[in-house]
């Protein structure tokens, strides 16, 4: 009887997949509020002239000061506590020197451990006044994150996400980057299952209730390939056109998914107020 309480924890379908009951929905809805806060408080700072590093340290500062703990920093040789992708990066920008500029977009990515469980989001910021283009790709992303959670009900398929993104991003134009993922999370940072923000209708594991894992599109203006700096993090366009990403956090419940990285300050998509 233990051993199949054990084994009622997971799905199998070429990944194990971890499933979780109503304490670990508790304990990831205040991870991943704290990882919301962090973005709505960073919200007034994303300014012309400001530098990437200024808002790493802000941010880990507020994260450390609620006793929480920057997930990125160190983790597998990454230098900084938040990443800061601008303008033709996809994602894993590295926090520098470098100041914003008017008419930067960046995105901010953020991912916190709290009592031992991980909340991870990022958002879309506009530096200033940007042009038509870079809003309505921000605009597009968005909206296919949110079609990609809307797909993942239990009883569907992770293709069933990625094709909700892919045909919507590609209908405007855009092209979904391939070579980074969704993932599963929960005590740990990058778990099973891996959510792919591409795919066709009824492929890949079937989305059941207690799973956790992120919706995280990257779309670009341009070709979908992207290319690695030296730096061996920073992933940019082929192409040097604009790209934009989105991430939420979500646990998939007997009747729907659960979003646990909503902004409390209704902050979720620029541009935002002053």
């Amino acid at each position: 009887m233990q051993k199949k309480d054990v084994e009622s924890d997971w799905i199998d379908d070429g990944e194990k997949i971890k499933l979780h009951k109503a304490p670990d929905f508790a304990a990831m809805r205040k991870a991943g509020r704290l990882a919301a806060e962090t973005l709505d408080f960073i919200t007034p700072y994303v300014i012309p002239g400001v530098s990437t590093e200024a808002l790493d340290k802000l941010c880990h500062d507020f994260i450390v000061e609620r006793k929480a703990i920057p997930a990125p920093l160190n983790y597998r040789g990454f230098p900084k506590s938040i990443c800061t992708s601008i303008n033709h990066v996809v994602c894993h920008g590295i926090p520098g020197a470098k100041k914003l500029q008017d008419g930067d977009t960046i995105n901010i990515d953020v991912t916190v451990i709290l009592d031992g469980w991980h909340g991870d989001t990022s958002r879309m910021y506009n530096v200033g006044k940007v042009g038509v283009q870079a809003q309505r790709l921000t605009d597009v992303t968005y909206e296919a994150m949110m079609r990609g959670i809307e797909a993942a009900q239990p009883g569907a398929t992770l293709g069933d996400v990625g094709y909700a993104i892919q045909s919507f991003a590609e209908k405007q134009k855009f092209s979904v980057v391939r070579d980074f993922c969704g993932h599963g999370i929960g005590k740990v940072f990058h778990d099973s299952p891996s959510v792919l923000h591409f795919g066709r209708k009824g492929t890949g594991p079937e989305i059941k209730p207690g799973m956790f894992f992120t919706v995280e599109p990257m779309i670009n203006a341009g070709t979908w390939q992207v290319k690695i700096l030296d730096d061996g993090w920073t992933a940019v366009t082929r192409d040097k056109k604009l790209s934009a990403q989105f991430e939420h956090t979500v646990g998939v419940t007997e009747t729907g998914v659960e979003i646990f990285t909503t902004s409390p300050a209704g902050l979720d998509r620029p541009p935002y107020a002053a």
